[in-house]
């Protein structure tokens, strides 16, 4: 009579092995000193041989019945079961994991060049992953386990970090695909699965005269001279604050007035060179008396380290701005704003000197110059508006012969 979970539940050890048989060559053993065991009998090759199945109830009797029926397709096939579950086992042991997979992943990333930063956040986005299922076989990794991952980061409400787990996980997915370690990509089923999280555009001053508040509130900066420095740079170039606070003195031509960005550093990867206008040039020098080292801005505790990510938002903050009122980012947005609301440059020269890359490829393949004398003129330009405002927003701007009011019309 087949074997019921209530009989398997109430399987008692007594002074000798029972045998509890549910047909088909699967018994339950019933051990002495306790400890329910499953066993498959059958044989192969004229010889009675016998297959382990685990631990009852760790192995449900339903699991146990499926395991006999695998077994004895094999049979049926004339295989020996144990001969292939040795065979499977040891393709296990030997199979690669993801956590091998992603470092050889990461490692090519290191010799396209990617930079630290963006290295470093990779690593730490698949610690979350590696802890989770680092040591299985990234054949036997689906779905469902990703998701548990990624929902625990969503628990946390980290859902950006969240999203790009997902596609970093679906990049050393289709990594093993293409290294032929793998067949198929789970995280593509976790299309939608995601919470969805509308993008806020970083806090930025867009209105000319309270950017000229901001301004002089920078110069009034009483901490780092290093750090107002570096303020009052991203405000004269607007470059990304990393780009910025990583730059070395090796990237400055003085000579020429050009700072050339490694593509290695850039966003995009791709080389940019930044006109230097004569406000810029003289913040330089000063600064090469601050800090005659490597780094334009090294830490406080090391002069090999750049000052850290949330320095120039600290200071912000210092300055009584608020985090929906303005970051480090956002001295770009303003420069966008108020350099395309001038009317004075052409909207190519402005997206040239914001290193952005051109969407649209048809008019990427005709949009291959860098505007560099429009550049040149542009950034001179925006140096002397600044100090324009910095001065006094209201008053006329000596550059292009319109008053703030005018300034502001055309804005709107």
């Amino acid at each position: 009579m087949p074997l019921t979970d209530a009989k398997c539940r109430s399987a008692q050890s007594g002074g000798r092995l029972q045998k509890l048989s549910d047909g088909g060559g699967l018994q339950l053993w019933v051990q002495p000193k306790g400890g329910n065991l499953w066993r498959f009998a059958y044989r192969f090759g004229g010889k009675q041989k016998l297959l382990a199945f685990g631990v009852y109830p760790t192995v449900s009797l339903a699991r146990a019945r499926q395991l006999r029926e695998d077994a004895r397709r094999l049979l049926a096939d004339g295989h020996d079961p144990a001969t292939e579950k040795k065979r499977q086992a040891e393709a296990l042991a030997n199979a690669p994991t993801f956590r091998a997979i992603a470092e050889e992943y990461v490692a090519k990333l290191r010799r396209e060049g990617r930079s630290a930063a963006t290295i470093t956040k990779i690593d730490w986005l698949l610690t979350f992953a590696n802890a989770a299922f680092g040591d299985e076989p990234i054949r036997q990794i689906a779905a469902p386990s990703i998701l548990k991952v990624l929902q625990s980061l969503e628990a946390r409400e980290r859902y950006e970090s969240a999203r790009r787990l997902r596609s970093t996980l679906g990049s050393v997915f289709r990594y093993a695909i293409a290294t032929a370690r793998a067949e198929a990509d789970p995280t593509y089923a976790l299309r939608g699965a995601l919470t969805q999280v509308k993008a806020t555009p970083r806090a930025a001053i867009t209105d000319p005269e309270k950017f000229g508040a901001l301004l002089r509130a920078v110069d009034s900066f009483d901490g780092q001279p290093g750090t107002r420095i570096a303020l009052r740079l991203l405000a004269l170039l607007f470059p990304r604050p990393g780009e910025l606070r990583l730059a070395q003195w090796t990237e400055f031509d003085l000579e020429r007035a050009v700072w050339a960005i490694p593509a290695s550093r850039m966003k995009m990867r791709r080389a940019h060179r930044v006109p230097l206008p004569r406000q810029a040039m003289a913040l330089l020098t000063v600064l090469r008396t601050i800090a005659p080292g490597e780094l334009l801005f090294p830490s406080v505790r090391s002069p090999s380290r750049p000052i850290s990510d949330g320095t120039l938002n600290a200071a912000l903050r210092r300055l009584g701005y608020a985090n929906d009122e303005v970051t480090g980012h956002g001295f770009r947005a303003t420069a966008s704003s108020l350099l395309n609301e001038s009317g004075r440059w052409h909207p190519d020269a402005i997206e040239r000197q914001l290193a952005h890359i051109e969407g649209n490829a048809v008019r990427a393949a005709y949009a291959r110059g860098e505007h560099w004398d429009e550049r040149t003129k542009m950034m001179q330009w925006w140096a002397d508006h600044l100090d324009q405002l910095r001065t006094s927003s209201k008053q006329p701007n000596e550059n292009n012969g319109i008053t703030q009011s005018n300034f502001e019309l055309r804005a709107a």
